[in-house]
């Protein structure tokens, strides 16, 4: 068992009778004498600034709450000598581990001391150290598990940052036994299945073996004598709650954040786990994003592009900037406009990137009709598409 290599550890290294000043065999009004005269030289309230003899003080009234009660020094005797013996991990006889050979059980032999018939080693050191009730261990703290979601946001919102609210549905502790899968106010016990350690040793074939969570008690290390009757045991159910979430500045449309802490809560005093949330960012009407650049289309006429221009062209939060149109520009060509585009993390911004789209109108009036007639038979021979026929 985990815990009981803490008693081993800690309670089988203090000898409280060499604390006391007394030997093993010393009466009740030997011990009783003897811790009064230390408690007397070492009371905190007559060296007020002695920290050595603050932690003696706390020693002896250690040593005298388990020699000093008849029945708690019968099982700290018990103990020791079993452990100075070797009992309690020495295997002598040839046993098995927790052993004395021959299929004995040390911890059969301390429950029946114990007298409370079904805890082995918890129930007797319970009873030594524990102020006489049953000795059930802690158990750990587990992290909540981590959630994921989805949010969806405007084209803006997605470059300026935005806080939003998040309706949460994840898996929580039952809120009738608080996790711990055991009916309110029945008893719990050390996990028979895997002896409080959470995990049994699980073979995975050919030689090896693996760690798996206890089946018996979902890893909690507990049992209890008595199912929850709303979680049937599982100590899991569903937790709803509204959560406020920041949501960074140029953030791109797919993109998963992790919020710390905002997941599922934790229990018996773990951490939250994380809260994932994958961005979907609405289209905007007249701006798109490539990287940390915006792009965007803009219609030009077809003088304008052959014979130049200077056209005003939006920015997204800001005043328009002037576009220069070379003459003779081609349809699809791109032009950059620096530092109007999304926000990067060092805080600077991406670029505007202006793509024109030469426009060519659906109807012509007769005056235009005419002038374009004009310019086709100035240009009559030019010939366009010559390349087209050439042998390659």
């Amino acid at each position: 068992m985990a815990d009981n290599d803490g008693f081993r550890n800690d309670w089988a290294t203090k000898d409280f009778y060499k604390v006391l000043g007394v030997a093993k065999d010393a009466s009740a009004d030997d011990i009783k004498k003897a811790y009064r005269k230390l408690a007397r030289a070492n009371h905190p309230d007559s060296h007020p600034d002695d920290a050595a003899k603050h932690e003696k003080f706390k020693a002896v009234a250690e040593a005298y709450d388990v020699v000093g009660d008849k029945d708690k020094r019968a099982k700290y005797d018990e103990f020791r000598t079993l452990q100075s013996s070797g009992g309690f991990g020495g295997f002598p006889g040839g046993g098995q581990p927790g052993g004395f050979g021959g299929g004995f059980d040390i911890n059969d032999l301390l429950r029946d001391r114990a007298g409370s018939g079904a805890g082995g080693f918890g129930d007797m050191f319970g009873d030594i150290f524990g102020g006489g009730g049953t000795r059930t261990r802690q158990a750990r703290p587990r992290r909540g598990s981590d959630v994921d979601t989805t949010a969806t946001i405007g084209f803006v919102e997605a470059l300026d940052g935005v806080t939003i609210s998040l309706r949460l549905t994840s898996d929580a502790a039952c809120p009738t036994c608080q996790g711990t899968g055991g009916k309110p106010g029945t008893r719990p016990h050390i996990c028979p299945e895997c002896e409080g350690a959470g995990f049994v040793v699980a073979s995975a074939g050919g030689g090896f073996s693996m760690n798996e969570t206890c089946p018996a008690c979902g890893g909690r290390q507990l049992v209890y004598d008595e199912a929850c009757p709303t979680c049937h045991g599982s100590g899991r159910g569903t937790s709803a709650r509204t959560i406020q979430a920041r949501i960074p500045a140029g953030v791109k449309d797919g993109q998963r954040i992790r919020l710390k802490g905002k997941g599922a809560k934790g229990e018996n005093g773990g951490p939250a786990g994380d809260l994932f949330v994958t961005v979907k960012v609405r289209p905007h009407r007249v701006f798109g994003r490539k990287d940390d650049n915006l792009t965007i289309d803009v219609p030009v006429s077809f003088d304008e592009a052959a014979l130049g221009a200077e056209i005003k062209v939006p920015t997204l939060g800001g005043a328009p900037v002037t576009l220069k149109i070379p003459a003779g520009t081609p349809n699809g060509r791109t032009f950059r406009v620096r530092g109007k585009g999304a926000p990067r993390k060092d805080g600077s911004k991406g670029d505007l990137l202006a793509t024109v789209e030469v426009h060519v109108p659906a109807t012509l009036d007769a005056t235009a009709r005419e002038a374009l007639e004009a310019y086709r038979a100035a240009t009559a021979g030019t010939a366009l598409r010559t390349n087209l026929f050439e042998a390659s």
